[in-house]
């Protein structure tokens, strides 16, 4: 094999050309293939509780589970792909979290499913460790943002149909056969993107390259090291955090008195997504004019907007204050996503996977505890936890974020 010379004046796919087509819309199929299976069983933790006897707060760990393992996961895997290559690392992932997913509703018993999800969430992370990462080197750099924004479009609709599909079928079956629906779905969507996904040009592996360039830990130090990075991180903690927790648990909130809404329909709740789906492309185009800053603290403020609607007793403004979160978050979270890529000088992809680390981590955690807060003091608890994380995401954003590009404007 020969080597190669990482001198390509490489500036990218151009938004016009096929090749920028082809990079979004195979990452649109990865990330159908990973979201749709990791939050397939969110919409059935009713079920799932139910069915296990177990409360509400054990039963969301099948969701954190899987998010505990690609948080775990992340980093491991931006070592890989930097080693063989951001493609060849999410064809593999892909498609080894998707054979696993076929075996996890099938566990006999809660403790191995908790296993098997944890492993699953392992393979997982191999597309949201580098994906970001790739999407920069593939793509100019002036439509990067735009370019990220619709990446988390289309995770959107990945977490979407992983859970409208799963809801409506496990309502007149199983969850269990809810579940392997997905897995088929994603199944056919890792195939297709491995025969779409164009070649990588902007990135060469580590084994091609004649100057290896730093080496793992100076180029985890490096992202480590960055106040501006380390806000981001902070950004994708407390926010994921926050609104995992409401999908989690606001289905038990709705199925109670005094909305008594069927579980059937109750999965419907995610068609929310789509939301998250119009504003994430959104606020790239909207940071493109105004800056990412300004852009990435209204949507905090929409999220926060959002949550407190959840708070009414009217079943309309409930349901509409969900859209509005959920526009608020992932606007939020493209944002800061994209800007982590923009924002790491060495180590692109430590620094995306260290985003994601946090991202799944305020995942798991938060997940989780907003349980603990719906059984002590009801939605009103689960709520206030979460308009208290967007709060705290704001401070920093606006104390950190603002000093850092005040400091860029002097150095300038």
């Amino acid at each position: 094999m020969s080597v190669v010379k990482a001198t390509d004046p490489w500036r990218g796919h151009a938004r016009e050309t096929p090749a920028y087509r082809r990079v979004l819309f195979g990452l649109f199929l990865a990330g159908v293939a990973t979201f749709a299976q990791l939050y397939s069983p969110q919409a059935v933790l009713p079920l799932i509780a139910h069915d296990l006897a177990v409360s509400e707060a054990t039963s969301a760990l099948v969701v954190s589970a899987a998010t505990l393992g690609l948080a775990c996961g992340v980093l491991p895997w931006s070592l890989v792909a930097d080693r063989v290559g951001r493609v060849r690392a999410m064809i593999v992932a892909v498609c080894g979290a998707t054979a696993v997913g076929f075996a996890v509703p099938f566990a006999p018993n809660l403790e191995l499913m908790l296993a098997g999800r944890v492993v699953e969430g392992l393979l997982i992370a191999g597309v949201p460790a580098v994906a970001v990462a790739y999407l920069t080197e593939e793509v100019t750099r002036e439509h990067s943002a735009r370019a990220a924004g619709t990446y988390i479009a289309g995770t959107t609709i990945g977490g979407l149909s992983g859970r409208i599909i799963a809801g409506p079928i496990a309502a007149v079956t199983t969850w269990q056969i809810g579940v392997i629906v997905v897995a088929v779905l994603c199944a056919v969507c890792a195939v297709g993107f491995a025969l779409i996904v164009p070649i990588p040009r902007g990135f060469v592996p580590l084994r091609l390259r004649t100057q290896k360039g730093p080496p793992a830990h100076e180029r985890i130090r490096a992202a480590l090291r960055s106040p501006q990075l380390l806000a981001l991180y902070a950004q994708a903690f407390l926010l994921m955090g926050g609104f995992v927790a409401v999908y989690n648990f606001l289905a038990f909130r709705l199925m109670a008195e005094p909305f008594f809404v069927a579980p059937a329909l109750v999965s419907f709740i995610f068609v929310a997504y789509l939301a998250g789906t119009w504003s994430s492309g959104r606020a790239g185009a909207l940071a493109a004019r105004f800056g990412r800053l300004p852009v990435l603290v209204s949507s905090i403020s929409v999220m926060i907007v959002g949550v407190a609607a959840t708070l009414s007793t009217v079943l309309v403004v409930v349901l509409a204050g969900l859209v509005v979160m959920t526009a608020g978050f992932f606007a939020a979270h493209a944002i800061a996503s994209g800007w982590t890529g923009a924002a790491a000088t060495v180590g692109r992809a430590q620094a995306s996977s260290l985003y994601n680390l946090a991202y799944y981590g305020g995942s798991s955690v938060f997940g989780w505890l907003g349980g603990v807060f719906l059984a002590s003091d009801g939605w009103f608890g689960t709520a206030l936890m979460v308009i208290a994380l967007a709060g705290i995401a704001v401070v920093v954003a606006l104390t950190l974020l603002r000093s850092s590009q005040a400091r860029r404007s002097a150095s300038g």
